[in-house]
């Protein structure tokens, strides 16, 4: 009975594209997301515990700074390659928004503040990102919500700071376009 349950178990893992990608062994150090939007009712939106950390370029972030603004936050690393695919489109999204008021803000879970800042040059990001492979502040603000081998993961959040949806994986950029638009009324 045990060795059958065992056996049903194992099966069930063979078609999880997740465990799929664990079993490979590429030494990718991370999980891809599908891309799989989640929008929360407004009743039913997370909060996440206040945070601060220092950007790439020096500057100190906190949650409070941000209060009152649309804010997209992006979980990446340069060597992602999902991340590297949608820097292009978070690159435009944040120009096209910025006379809107809507903050862009990336969370950098593995560089250097030395190879964010070369990311951000060759990928024309003119946003901060905060630098969080040491303490990892940022993402434990966001447990529950943010999982931490997820990336990249992209944030949208309202007003009233509370996450109003969440991307797995690279962003679509007419999608996230229209998440942003949603809360940015």
């Amino acid at each position: 009975m045990l060795s059958a349950l065992v056996a049903l178990m194992l099966a069930g893992c063979a078609q999880d594209p997740l465990a799929e990608q664990f079993r490979s062994g590429d030494n990718k150090n991370y999980i891809a997301g599908d891309g799989t939007v989640t929008e929360f009712a407004i009743e039913q939106r997370p909060t996440f515990e206040p945070w601060e950390g220092i950007t790439e370029s020096g500057a100190f972030l906190t949650s409070e700074s941000l209060e009152g603004y649309v804010v997209v936050m992006n979980w990446w690393y340069a060597a992602c390659a999902p991340c590297r695919a949608e820097a292009p489109d978070l690159a435009a999204l944040s120009e096209e928004f910025a006379a809107e008021g809507v903050q862009f803000v990336g969370v950098n879970v593995r560089d250097t503040a030395e190879t964010a800042l070369a990311f951000d040059r060759n990928f024309g990001i003119t946003f901060p990102s905060i630098i969080d492979a040491q303490s990892g502040g940022v993402s434990l603000a966001f447990s529950g919500v943010v999982s931490p081998q997820a990336v990249p993961t992209t944030l949208v959040i309202d007003r009233e700071g509370r996450v109003s949806a969440r991307i797995l994986g690279r962003i679509d950029k007419s999608i996230l376009r229209e998440l942003i638009n949603t809360v940015n009324q």
